[in-house]
This record gives structure tokens, C-alpha cells and sequence, in this order.
């Protein structure tokens, strides 16, 4: 928990939450600090709801490996062009699904939202929004529905989620976002018919994205129940990614970063069993899962690029935070 809110103070978070599950139980829960730095402040709780960022890729990441469990997309090598006709063929040459859900598709934006390539398909990776966009653009378009509702449907219904949602209005419990501390914040609320999984809006109680990791730990079971197709998790967090031409590249699920062999670029650190799976937000908040010990931490935080110290080097740290947690295990 120090090193926890060492990292939040570096970074001029607000407020902060942490939660460790071992065998299916909360063996940890810590509440730090307030939704914001404004007087009077509502202090952070359990019913606190936190922007996740681009931890929401690990819901769009599920929505996908239902359309494929579905059927609704044919295979995880079909050309991104059969399901985006509308797209320039040559410059998508090559690139399929599976470049898309593992940051290996070589394509980028400019500054007038024109695509262009940075590398052919699957000869590197790269982190970048373009995939996002056009990987839930293609589920929507195959399944009939948004990946907001395809998550209620097959998850926050089943499971009674109250508190995770794509939020498009103000509450009381959700925590604003720290741009530059402590002045600059906002809640990133989507605008208005945004709530369908598009944007980056998604609010979560660090409880309910605790039961999210619990999810995949049990391949969707809950309390001996299947509530998900263990299918859909496996084929989340397996590794999909391209056979590397650099080792240091980062082996991927969907989305999630998995632990399978040694890489420079991973987010996961060396003492990370093998199988784990772990996904971060540029708020703060990471889900790690690690199977071979029936674990599950989440901590959240409120501050963007909150992920690194005082030199910067966010890999350093976030590779940090998971050997702290297995030295804390053992």
C-alpha cells in the first residue's frame, strides 16, 4: 500500500484504491485520498467509481472473443477489409483481426486523422488508437449490437454490476480525472449517445473490476457457477500476437499483455509467473491476474500518466509493482 501511494504522490493523483483477492477473497482493501484536489472534495470509497482508460480495451477485448466464440466473426485472420469494405484496400493489405486485438497492425493516424502505415502487418507493435476504432466498429457491425451491450448482456446483468458502466452523465461517485495536478481536471464523460462502448468513458469501482479480474482467473466462473464460456477467457488472455521479429516486443491477448516469454516491452514483471495477464490505464488503473497463485490485484488512481516516478520510466515501475506483488505473495 506505500508503494502504492509513494506512486500516486509522485504523480499528484487525488485518490487511489487498492484490492487484493487470493483464493477468491479480499484479503486487501484500501481507500486513499479524495475525488479531487478541490475543497471539500467527496472522499474516495468503496462505492467510488474511477475512469479506467484504456483498461476498458480488456471489456473490448471480451466482446470480441464472444463474437468470435459466435461466429459473428469468422476468424481471427480474416482481413480487416471484408468487415471495413469502406477502407483503402492497399494500404490495409495484409492486416487482420488478430493485428488489430495485438497492437502489431503497423497502421497510424496523422494530426488530420488521415491513416498511414508505420510497419507491414505484424512485423512489430505499436500502441496506438486506430486499432480501437475499427475493432468495435467491426463487432457492432457483425453482432447488431455495442459492446456496451453485449457486456451487460453476458456479464454485468449475470453478475449484478451496478457500478461499471460508459458513463455520459455526472454522479456523486465518479472521481474526476487529474490532467495537470492539482489545477486541470475533468471527468471524460462521453457525449451525448456515447454510451455504447466507443469512447473512453467507461467508470468502475475498484471492487467491481476486482470481480472483473475474479472472472478471468475462474475462465467465468462464479462461485462454482459458469456464468461466462470458460472459451471466451481463454481466448482473451492466450497469447495471439504474430511470431516476433524483435524479442522485446510484447507477447498479447486481446488487449491484455500476457506473461509467456522474456520481453523488454512487456508491462509485466520478470517475477510474474508465466500465464499471468495483467492490462493498465493511463489514469492509474491496472488489472493483474495471476493464475498459478489464485490472484488478483487492482489498484486505481486518478492522475493521468499515473504509472511511473519521478524519472519517468513507467516500464521500470509497472514491471516494479508485479515483482512487489509476487515478493508480498512468497
Amino acid at each position: 500500500m506505500e508503494y502504492v501511494d509513494r506512486i500516486n504522490e509522485w504523480n499528484g493523483a487525488s485518490g487511489s484504491a487498492l484490492i487484493v483477492m487470493r483464493r477468491g477473497e479480499v484479503v486487501c482493501e484500501h481507500y486513499a485520498g479524495h475525488h479531487s484536489h478541490e475543497a471539500g472534495a467527496r472522499p474516495i470509497g468503496a462505492d467510488s467509481q474511477f475512469n479506467i482508460a484504456s483498461a476498458r480495451k480488456s471489456y473490448l477485448g471480451f466482446a470480441a472473443a464472444w463474437a468470435l466464440r459466435e461466429g459473428k466473426i469468422g476468424s481471427l485472420d480474416d482481413a480487416v477489409t471484408g468487415y471495413l469494405p469502406e477502407l483503402d484496400a492497399a494500404l490495409l493489405q495484409g492486416t487482420t483481426i488478430r493485428h488489430l486485438l495485438t497492437h502489431t497492425h503497423g497502421l497510424h493516424e496523422d494530426v488530420h486523422g488521415r491513416l498511414f502505415r508505420e510497419f507491414a502487418p505484424g512485423r512489430s507493435w505499436a500502441y496506438r488508437g486506430v486499432n480501437v476504432v475499427m475493432i468495435t466498429d467491426i463487432i457492432e457491425r457483425v453482432t447488431g449490437k455495442t459492446v456496451a451491450e453485449i457486456l451487460q448482456e453476458q456479464v454485468f446483468v449475470p453478475l449484478g454490476f451496478t457500478e461499471t458502466g460508459w458513463r455520459t452523465e455526472a454522479s456523486e461517485h465518479l472521481v474526476q480525472v487529474i490532467l495537470d495536478a492539482p489545477e486541470r481536471t475533468e471527468l471524460n464523460l462521453g457525449t451525448d449517445g456515447s454510451g455504447g462502448g466507443m469512447q473512453r468513458n467507461l467508470f468502475v469501482s475498484a471492487r467491481e473490476l476486482a470481480q472483473w479480474g475474479q472472472l478471468h482467473l475462474t475462465q467465468g466462473l462464479v462461485e462454482g457457477r459458469p456464468v461466462v464460456p470458460a472459451e471466451i477467457i481463454q481466448l482473451a488472455t492466450s497469447v495471439h500476437s504474430p511470431e516476433p521479429t524483435d524479442p522485446a516486443l510484447p507477447p498479447m491477448g486481446f488487449f491484455w499483455y500476457v506473461q509467456d516469454r522474456p520481453a523488454a516491452r512487456s508491462e509485466i514483471g520478470p517475477a510474474v509467473p508465466h500465464g499471468s495477464f495483467q492490462i493498465l490505464g493511463v489514469t492509474g488503473p491496472l488489472v493483474l491476474v495471476v493464475p498459478e497463485e489464485e490472484l488478483v490485484v487492482v489498484r486505481m488512481a486518478n492522475k493521468r500518466y499515473n504509472y511511473s516516478g519521478p524519472d519517468g520510466d513507467y516500464l521500470h515501475y509497472l514491471r516494479e509493482f508485479g515483482d512487489r506483488v509476487m515478493a508480498s505473495v512468497s
